[in-house]
């Protein structure tokens, strides 16, 4: 397997069908809960609504990055959710995470593999293998996040 494959199918993992890592994936996670959970608030932890949204700001920015060229997303935005007032509202943000999943998946596995140890669209981000880990590395984290936070609402 390819280091571009390698990755896609590591990404896949994270988001839409693994196990292996965390015994768990976002859509495992986000599909089988209502809208009111998704937006229930424990203490001052973030929803998992507002979790999956902050995800999906980074993964949708990236496909665009990958496709045009410019970075043109800001941290500062990332957790600037619309309210969610309906089961539907909750569902078309699941299903634009999980498109959105896949699409940045189908991004790095079209890589060619000199371009993983290329600058990412400016040399001051690192390299694409650079970004794409640090994307693994903070899906898991929010992963958990989102997976405690499920525990403690639905128990």
């Amino acid at each position: 397997m390819t280091r571009n494959q390698n990755l896609a199918s590591r990404l896949r993992e994270v988001y839409l069908n693994g196990r292996w890592i965390a015994n768990t994936n976002y859509k495992e996670q986000i599909e089988s809960i209502t809208w009111q959970q998704a937006t229930q608030k424990v203490a001052n932890l973030n929803t998992i609504a507002l979790l999956t949204y902050h995800v999906n700001y980074y993964l949708a920015g990236l496909i665009d990055a990958f496709q045009n060229g410019k970075l043109e997303i800001s941290d500062k935005y990332s957790f600037d959710m619309p309210p969610l007032h309906s089961e539907h509202n909750w569902k078309m943000m699941v299903e634009g995470f999980l498109t959105n999943a896949e699409k940045f998946a189908q991004c790095v596995e079209q890589l060619e593999d000199h371009c993983l140890d290329e600058a990412f669209i400016d040399e001051k981000y690192g390299t694409y293998l650079r970004n794409i880990e640090g994307v693994l590395e903070h899906s898991y984290y929010h992963l958990g996040q989102i997976s405690l936070i499920r525990k403690m609402i639905t128990s």
